[in-house]
């Protein structure tokens, strides 16, 4: 393992020199706070540090280095231009308090412009009829729907205290529903369809339901073409239909929730619509509503009368949800990949994301179990259980691929099937790519048949080889991370 940069110190070492200061240093710092010893930092030269941190780069993973097909989280090229354009003075430059200084919102009609334009074009794609671009990530609109959710029910009144969530959904659906107050209660998964058991939920819905959340395609890769029988269920007994925005790469242009009586939508803008995903953010989850639910929307909203202004009068109004609008250059990503990629070029996305995961699916079916083996959306799911007959897991197949080049897919969810291997090719990798990690996956479906062993010590070609995962996250040693 390379050292870290702290060790490779040496004391006297520079990468740099100052001149000498040539004015008074001022006695600012009271002597009980002032430093009586140098701060211990890094001495290295110039050289040391560059290649200390390109040595770093080159051990690190992502979409600009190779596939990343991990199930349920769209990992798509993120084109550069959309970078530049966030990274354009007069929006990176901009403070962001100029639009509610009296007299100064003159001066960032460019950005409420970008916000008022960008919530239209979402409103277009999901067939909603307001947006709010408040929310940091796809977990905080999905509160933030709910939060939506729960100020509507007691506006009118409602004793409202479930809501009805399906076993295969993604585990923030629960817990944002549970953060908002709500009692969860789960609805299972027919096994013959891999779809929503809809006797059942029948069977739950009730005058206690505040909201049915819902992923459609679900995480299975399966589109219910049910969805507006399910609606008329929950709208029955007062409830809201909420969609999860996540897969939303699966429909554009082909499918709108608002078209299928969805009430309230969240939108991962970091994963649909091309912006940075992984290492942690930042992220964007835009949520949008039904006409009847846009006076509980965050505040402050934009609004174009002679022109973009900020609009604090909300009454009915949740309150904002954070600060400056959420993370607005992660809007202005998303705004020029959607201006870029146009209508048709965004329902072109999801039709080469579909094809490419059902290409993944139909080469691996007769190499690993596939639950439901018709046709999916935009991502698949197989099974290690043949596999694991000989002692090879899902994660002893995970690690293998490390050592092949490729990013793990999702493993062990959904958890209504076991030993899950969750791909999400997405639109972005080309055939070559697709073909090379099929190979990698048939080839350890033939090493768990010949030499089942081999696989247990994977990864081998890693700075840190196999963990006993367990241990590691309960006696965790960062020292030398």
């Amino acid at each position: 393992m390379s050292s870290i940069i702290f060790e490779k110190s040496m004391p006297g070492r520079r990468g740099a020199t100052f001149p000498k200061s040539d004015v008074p240093i001022a006695d600012a710092i009271p002597k009980q706070y002032a430093r009586t010893s140098p701060l211990a930092l890094c001495e290295l030269s110039e050289l040391d540090v560059v290649r200390h941190f390109t040595a770093l780069s080159k051990k690190n993973y992502g979409v600009d280095t190779n596939f990343y097909p991990l199930g349920s989280c769209t990992m798509k090229y993120n084109p550069k231009i959309c970078e530049k354009i966030a990274a354009l003075d007069g929006f990176a430059s901009l403070h962001p308090m100029l639009a509610q200084l009296p007299g100064c919102g003159g001066f960032a009609q460019g950005a409420l412009a970008v916000i008022h334009d960008l919530e239209n074009l979402l409103c277009r794609v999901t067939g909603m009829d307001a947006f709010t671009l408040q929310p940091m990530a796809g977990a905080h609109g999905e509160l933030t729907g709910m939060m939506i959710v729960s100020a509507y029910h007691r506006k009118n009144g409602a004793a409202k205290t479930e809501v009805l969530i399906p076993d295969e959904a993604h585990g923030t659906n629960p817990s944002s529903a549970a953060v908002a107050g709500y009692e969860v209660r789960t609805v299972p998964t027919d096994p013959a369809t891999g779809l929503l058991d809809i006797g059942a939920f029948r069977g739950m819905a009730s005058e206690k339901t505040a909201a049915v959340m819902m992923t459609n395609p679900n995480t299975l890769g399966l589109f219910n073409p049910r969805i507006k029988e399910i609606a008329e269920i929950a709208h029955a007994c007062g409830a809201l239909l909420y969609y999860d925005g996540a897969n939303l790469n699966a429909i554009m242009g082909k499918f709108r929730p608002g078209d299928g009586d969805f009430d309230v939508t969240h939108v991962n803008l970091h994963k649909t619509f091309a912006t940075p995903h992984g290492g942690g953010g930042p992220g964007s989850g835009p949520v949008g509503v039904k006409a009847f639910l846009e006076p509980f929307l965050p505040a402050p909203r934009v609004v174009k009368n002679d022109f973009f202004a900020l609009d604090g009068n909300c009454p009915d109004s949740i309150g904002p949800v954070a600060p400056f609008y959420g993370n607005f250059s992660v809007c202005l990503k998303a705004y020029a990949y959607m201006l870029m990629t146009g209508g048709a070029g965004l329902a072109e996305v999801s039709e080469q994301a579909v094809l490419n995961a059902n290409y993944v699916m139909r080469s691996l079916s007769g190499h690993y179990d596939v639950p439901h083996l018709k046709t999916c959306m935009h991502e698949c799911v197989l099974t290690a259980k043949r596999q694991a007959e000989r002692g090879v897991r899902a994660v002893d197949i995970a690690k293998a691929l490390i050592d092949k080049g490729f990013h793990p897919p999702t493993v062990y969810f959904p958890l209504v099937v076991k030993e899950a291997l969750m791909i999400e090719p997405t639109e972005t990798e080309s055939k070559e790519t697709l073909d090379a990690f099929i190979n990698a996956m048939i080839e350890i479906a033939e090493a768990a048949e010949s030499g089942p062993k081999s696989l247990h010590a994977a990864p081998v070609s890693t700075p840190v080889g196999r963990l006993d995962e367990t241990k590691a996250a309960r006696d965790m040693d960062v020292a030398f991370l």
